[in-house]
Order: structure tokens, then sequence, then C-alpha cells
């Protein structure tokens, strides 16, 4: 207590120089928390024994943890007794596990993720429907056991105004790609100027509802996406401060092209001063990748990647890369040693290939396009997050407690992503706290610098910190899943905690429902500006012809 007085005095003395009421703020709330435990004589839940990592003071010692209304409200060398206790002597004691990248954003999507130590997952990738933002949130509101978040989505708002895609299955954020892939003109389309806007309009209503960013797969859309509409989408979310996360045009490809692809999200990020997130760099040209993010987080830029610990990716089978003229003219690969069916087990053939693309076009593939020694190096970069990119099992509308043995047709990294990241590090020598910084802090601490308040209370154990935790075996946990057999979840959690409540112990998923939302709070009024031939005229030219075609140009027939 003495020394937290102490504290406060320096930031008060310190504050005629250099006034940070932020500073202030968390010196004053974290010795009203420490007098409160000194009163305490029970919490509502007690973590003893455990080793305590905190990747962000770099906390690493033997302590016990005191829990009360669902945050963390002391951290003690001293025994602490409370109305639950969890013993975790052998175990690690962690912040629960952040993914930017999980689109199984459903009931049984969430249980496996928390079977996982997964405690908040956010899809920045597909992402939801702006239209459909708030809807989504609603949906999931005090029914899901892990707190959930969404960013709007790039393709589906090309869905919406070039294919006309429409329906209450856009409800479902991520999973209603598995409709809107039937049709091709959210890909390959260029829209018309009047379209574009309606697209940039769609996006700035999802962000409007709160949406942490925006998810573009401009990967799959590399024929129709223009690097003009990319800029524009990047704008959208610039114009809100919140993060734009792309699967990179050109991925997959070569150690050129995907960098050129990243090069083109990261340039953009950098012309509008707006965050960045280079989903799943982990493929050709990853070095080179990491260095210039690295190389940008040095100097202030809030731009950030994501890896995850497998050689195989996952995709549908009408993803444009996977064409004979690119996968293997282009790339040099075979479908027979490198396209797996999930649900059959066997590997595609040119002909079966085709013939599945035509009758077929959205069934989720596995797809091995990198060495299998690379998954323990990519987990020792430095300042990157282990984002899973989950993809949803069959049935997709499941509920929590179906029996995840008769789940199908899905990447083993949909339920072990993290139990697979602790066992190459355990096999690889990787310290812990690299490990946790990756799983938890490096996410909480990029979304946070976002103004995402949500991740500015997380992915920390520390006092006045939201009680997300994992308790883990770091000698037992692991991953269970195959590329055979993709659902069978982690095993060596010894708890889950949500927002202070139980919600795994000892491997056993409990009926609690504590999930909270991701999100900026709604905004009353859209921030969308639609882009026009005189605008652009007026704001970067003394003098224009009017047959500048802007920035979603037509097509112009010869």
């Amino acid at each position: 207590m003495k020394n937290k007085m102490n504290q406060i005095r320096r930031v008060l003395k310190q504050g005629r120089k250099q006034f940070n009421v932020f500073t202030l703020v968390a010196a004053l709330t974290s010795s009203l928390l420490t007098v409160s435990s000194v009163f305490a004589q029970d919490y509502d839940l007690v973590i003893n024994n455990g080793r305590v990592i905190d990747p962000e003071t770099l906390f690493n010692d033997i302590a016990n943890v005191g829990v009360k209304d669902g945050r963390i409200v002391t951290i003690s060398k001293e025994p602490l007794k409370g109305a639950e206790t969890v013993d975790a002597t052998g175990h690690i004691v962690a912040p629960g596990f952040i993914d930017t990248h999980f689109h199984f954003q459903m009931p049984i999507g969430y249980s496996l993720g928390l079977r996982d130590g997964l405690t908040s997952s956010m899809d920045f990738e597909m992402g939801c429907a702006g239209s459909y933002i708030d809807g989504w949130y609603k949906a999931r509101a005090g029914k899901t056991q892990a707190n959930y978040g969404i960013a709007v989505s790039h393709e589906f708002a090309r869905a919406m105004f070039i294919d006309g895609s429409d329906g209450d299955y856009l409800k479902d954020g991520p999973i209603a790609a598995l409709e809107t892939r039937k049709k091709t003109g959210w890909s390959q389309t260029r829209p018309t100027l009047e379209q574009g806007n309606a697209i940039l309009e769609e996006l700035d209503k999802g962000l409007q509802a709160g949406a942490v960013g925006v998810g573009s797969t401009v990967g799959y859309m590399r024929e129709g996406v223009s690097s003009r509409e990319m800029f524009e989408v990047q704008k959208v979310g610039a114009r809100y401060g919140r993060p734009t996360g792309a699967h990179t045009r050109y991925t997959l490809g070569t150690d050129t092209t995907e960098n050129n692809g990243a090069q083109e999200l990261v340039a953009n990020a950098l012309a509008l001063g707006a965050p960045a997130i280079v989903l799943h760099f982990n493929n050709p040209g990853w070095r080179l990748a990491h260095e210039m993010i690295i190389g940008l987080q040095e100097q202030g830029h809030n731009i950030w990647g994501e890896v995850y610990p497998y050689a195989a990716g996952s995709t549908t089978i009408n993803a444009s890369f996977l064409e004979p003229k690119s996968w293997v003219d282009d790339l040099g690969h075979r479908y027979e040693d490198t396209m797996l069916d999930p649900v059959t087990g066997e590997y595609y053939t040119l002909e079966t290939y085709k013939a599945t693309v035509k009758s077929e076009p959205s069934r989720p593939i596995v797809l091995f396009k990198m060495p299998e020694e690379d998954q323990a190096k990519w987990l020792t970069l430095k300042g990157v997050t282990m984002a899973s990119d989950a993809v949803g099992a069959t049935p997709y509308d499941a509920p929590w407690d179906y029996p995840m043995e008769k789940l199908g047709g899905t990447h083993p990294r949909t339920a072990g992503a993290r139990g697979a990241t602790i066992r190459l590090g355990r096999e690889n020598n990787i310290p812990m706290m690299q490990l946790m910084s990756i799983l938890s802090y490096n996410a909480a601490k990029h979304l946070g610098d976002t103004g995402l308040k949500f991740m500015q209370e997380r992915g920390r154990i520390q006092t006045g910190m939201v009680a997300d935790i994992v308790v883990f075996d770091p000698e037992l946990f692991t991953d269970n899943s195959t590329y055979e057999n993709g659902a069978i979840p982690s095993t060596g959690m010894k708890a889950v905690i949500v927002n202070g409540q139980v919600v795994v112990r000892d491997d056993v998923q409990l009926p609690v429902f504590p999930g909270q939302p991701i999100r900026f709070e709604p905004e009353d009024k859209p921030r969308f500006e639609p882009i026009s031939v005189e605008s652009w005229n007026a704001t970067f030219s003394t003098g224009m012809p009017d047959t500048f075609t802007g920035a979603f140009p037509q097509k112009v027939e010869k």
C-alpha cells in the first residue's frame, strides 16, 4: 500500500512537467484495488501456486491471483481464499488467448476455441456484411461462452452490390461465404462508380455499428479489385482510425508476388495514417515481410502481422489462385501432392479438381504450401500474433455442446492452433514468455492502440485487468487435431476463465455464458464520403478533364 501511494505522489510531482492522466488513473485504480484486497477476506475466484506470466511487464514468478467482479484485484505471494479455487501448482497462469483471425464464429466454433484456451476471437479477414453487424452482435449477447468480435467485410459488400447476394445467411458473418462464393462477380468483376460507392458505404455502415475494423480478402479478388479500390477500402477504415486486415493480393504466390501484396496493404496504411494487419504472412517470402513489419513498428506505426504453425492452409476450392494456370503452371505444384479433401481424406487430381469446382465451388479444401520445418520458426518471430485462421466444421450451426467427435471437414488449426503453438514451443525450446506474447498480449496491445478499450484491459495479468485467464500444464497442453480429423479438441487445460468465470475446468466445458462483445461504441452518424470525379479534381488537381473515370472505372467496350 505504501508503495502505491508513493507511485501516485511521483505521478503528481511529474505532472508539472509532463502530465499523463492515463498514468494517474492507472495508479489510482491499482491503489484502490490494493486497498479493497486488503480488506477482502474472500474472492470470487482464486488461482493459487501457479507460474504467473505477464508479457507486458515480463513478470514471471510463482504467485496467487485473486479475482472479484470479473477483474484481477490482487497478485500475491500470500495464500488466498475464495468462493472458487483453482490449484495451479505446476501450471502456467497467463492471459487468455486472443485470435484476430477466427472464422468459425458459431457456438460450436467458440467451443473448439475455448478448449484450446481461446477467450477472445475476432475475424479480421472475412468479417460480416456491414448492414448485419449490429444484428450479428445482438445474436450472441448473453448466450456466448467466449468474447466475440467481427470486422466489416469487403468481400460481402462486393457480393451484395455486384452479385445481388441477399438473405438471412448474411447474418452468420464468415460462414455466409459458403453461399456467396457460389457466384463469381464478387471476385472477378470491376464495379462501376455507383457500385463502388455502394460498396464503400456498406463498409462504413459496419464501422458506424461498432465493427472492430475492415476485413478484406483481396487475395481472392485480385482480378476484380483495382489498387484504387483497395486504397479506398482502407480509407473508409482510416476515417475511424481502425485497422484493415487483409489476405493480401497475390497470396498465395511466389516470394516476390506475396510481398508485393503485403507492400500494397502497408503502403496504403502509411499514406492514410491508419493501422493494418498483414494476415497469415507465413508464406513464401515471409522473412522479408516480417522485416518490413518490424521496421515500421520500430518507427512507431501500428502495423503488425499474423502467423499460424501449420505448413498447410485451408480455403474453398474455387479460389482463383488454385486454377491450373496459377497453381500448376506458374507455381509448379501438383494437385495430387498439395490439395486434400478434409472430409474424404483423399487428394485431388486435375480432373477431380475441375469437376468439384463445377459441382461444389465453395467446398473447403486443405492446401499444403510450405516446408514443415518452418512451423516452429514462425513462432520465434518478434512482434507477431498467432492467429489460427480457423475455418468451419460441419454441421456449422451445431449447438455449443455438440459432440466434437461427430464434427467433420475442417483444418486442424480450428481446434488446435494454440495447443500446437505450445507443443512446438516445448519441442523447440521457445521461451514461454515469447509464446504468451504472440498468443495474447501482442494482439491486445495493437488493438488497444487503435482505441479499442476492450483490448486495453485484456492480454495482461495485472491488477485492474479483466480476468480472462488460462491455466495449463506446460508439459501436457497439446493439440490433438490432425489433417484427417481436424475437430479433435486440445487437452491439458486446467482452467479457462472468461470475464472472471470458469468456462473450462480440467478439459470439461461448463454451461456458462460470460462472453462479452469486442466492439467500438456505435456512432450516431456515418462518416461515409462518396467518391466523385468533381471532388477528386477539386482536391488533387488545378484542372482536370471531366473524362477522368474516378476510383471505380466502368468497363469501356471496344
